[in-house]
């Protein structure tokens, strides 16, 4: 009998003998004939006792039952381990990351958990084929392995996506030698079928256990940590570092709840009057976005708009945007126009002339009442393609604005070349206004507007010494909380009305 096997056998045997259990059964390993141990089945019953009830005669059988446990090896092989590269998987990494934790609260040292994701590999994947991206991966496999100590845990979590545990570290300062080490061997180009190709590997380490309490905090923190070195240039690696990741997280987890508030409809549109200075009336609105999250309450703008820039979420948010504020438009009363901000995101996706098109004829909005707002980020993209997607909106009828004049990249090249019918001076400059040389730049705006006939609305109005000045330097239009905040739709549907009655009056 296999010596692991010999306590379990007895105390089986023991409970069947005491009268614990009907009948022996115990599964071993036995010495065979040819050497080697192998599997059985042992099964026994008592069928004789003495007077004293000592058993005096056992029956029982041995079952040959080796490959039904070959089989289950394999089984469990295949369930703990990457099919590709033989390396363990999440699930016998996350339980090895959970063993070693307990061993840190007996023995004291520490560790640490390296996450690390492969430079270039979609593009070598992509060009030579999925079979020479199968054979990369094995060979990184080989290398990571022969990079770490005996006792240390290398893992394949999936894709391009590895992960070590360093067992039983002095300092921090050792993951960074073996970090650096495994760049190294990473750097090193790789035969395949006789092409030599180079990647690399960016890294990111969480200590244990002071970089978090449970495995799958740790494995979160070391991948906030890569995504860092990868954002570093990659070939490098980074540290887990509470402050600067606890923001990359509440990022990601911002990310999420946006992705799930354009499912679930959580934004809705605000409207910011922009009033006319020679009537005092509303020419118009601003249609501004609004979240709320059901347990954050009102998101500012300013923490979710770049997001949805930066994931590209801004081009669903942007077509509800156009749809809705044009749906809300075709209500309001005369020619009040409706301005929908439109980023240089949106310009570069494919379908952005039928999405306002299709828009317009849904709501019934003439396109002479729709304003579309870009910043000078759109002008430093695809010129070409850009001028010519206004131009052909322009003809269909749709205005043009240019937002935030003024902070951006313009030269009056580009104000020549691009038909814009309304200039927006940032609210930068009329903060500034009862500056002198501020004043003049207004004024010098003011000026070019005339000169390309464009109209020009000063943004930001907070008080009544700016408004004064605005309208004393010559701008067309003002827009800010002096004149009102942006309103709900239903608000701003009867501030259209208010304004266009006294006017009336």
């Amino acid at each position: 009998m296999h010596p692991d096997d010999a306590a379990t056998a007895r105390r089986l045997l023991s409970d069947h003998i005491d009268g614990r259990t009907p009948v022996f059964e115990c599964e071993l390993r036995m010495r065979t004939k040819a050497g080697p141990y192998g599997w059985v089945l042992s099964r026994g019953k008592v069928v004789t006792r003495d007077a004293e009830g000592i058993p005096v005669r056992i029956v029982g059988t041995h079952i040959d039952i080796g490959r039904r446990k070959h089989a289950e090896q394999q089984l469990e092989h295949l369930a703990l381990h990457d099919a590709l590269t033989g390396l363990p998987n999440r699930v016998l990494f996350r339980d090895r990351l959970g063993r070693e934790m307990d061993n840190v609260e007996r023995r004291g040292h520490i560790f640490a958990v390296l996450a690390c994701d492969l430079d270039r590999f979609k593009a070598i994947n992509d060009s030579l084929g999925h079979p020479t991206g199968d054979s990369l991966l094995r060979q990184v496999a080989e290398r990571l392995t022969a990079n770490v100590h005996e006792g240390d845990t290398v893992a394949r979590l999936g894709g391009d996506e590895f992960a070590i545990v360093l067992r039983g570290l002095d300092q921090p300062q050792n993951a960074s030698a073996a970090a650096q080490q495994v760049i190294e061997a990473l750097k090193r180009p790789f035969d395949l079928d006789g092409r030599s190709v180079s990647v690399g590997v960016s890294i990111g380490i969480a200590v244990g256990p002071q970089d978090g309490g449970d495995p799958d905090q740790l494995l979160k923190n070391a991948d906030i940590a890569l995504g860092r070195a990868k954002a570093a240039g990659r070939g490098t690696f980074r540290f887990c570092e509470p402050a600067m990741d606890a923001a990359i997280a509440e990022r990601n987890v911002l990310e999420l709840d946006m992705r799930e508030a354009v499912r679930l409809g959580e934004f809705e549109l605000h409207y910011q009057p922009i009033i006319d200075l020679a009537t005092d009336t509303a020419s118009g609105f601003e249609a501004l976005m609004r979240w709320h999250h059901p347990v954050r309450g009102i998101v500012s703008p300013a923490d979710f708009i770049p997001l949805a820039e930066e994931t590209g979420l801004v081009v669903p948010l942007g077509t509800w945007a156009l749809q809705e504020a044009c749906r809300e438009a075709a209500a309001w009363p005369g020619d009040l126009r409706v301005a929908v901000n439109v980023s240089a995101v949106q310009f570069a996706e494919p379908g952005l002339e039928h999405c306002v098109i299709s828009a317009l004829a849904a709501s019934g909005l003439p396109p002479n009442r729709l304003e579309l707002e870009i910043t000078e980020s759109v002008l430093i993209g695809d010129v070409e393609s850009v001028t010519a997607c206004l131009h052909r909106l322009r003809a269909f009828g749709v205005r043009i604005a240019l937002d935030d004049f003024g902070t951006g990249y313009s030269s009056l090249s580009y104000l020549r070349r691009f038909p814009f019918d309304k200039i927006k001076i940032d609210r930068s400059f009329i903060r500034e206004i009862a500056d002198a040389d501020t004043a003049a730049i207004v004024r010098a705006i003011v000026g070019l507007g005339e000169r390309l006939g464009a109209s020009i609305t000063a943004e930001g109005i907070e008080d009544e010494a700016q408004l004064t000045r605005v309208r004393r330097e010559g701008c067309t239009e003002a827009q800010g909380y002096l004149l009102s905040e942006p309103l709900p739709a239903a608000d701003a549907y009867k501030f259209a009305f208010a304004k266009k009655n006294v006017a009336a009056a």
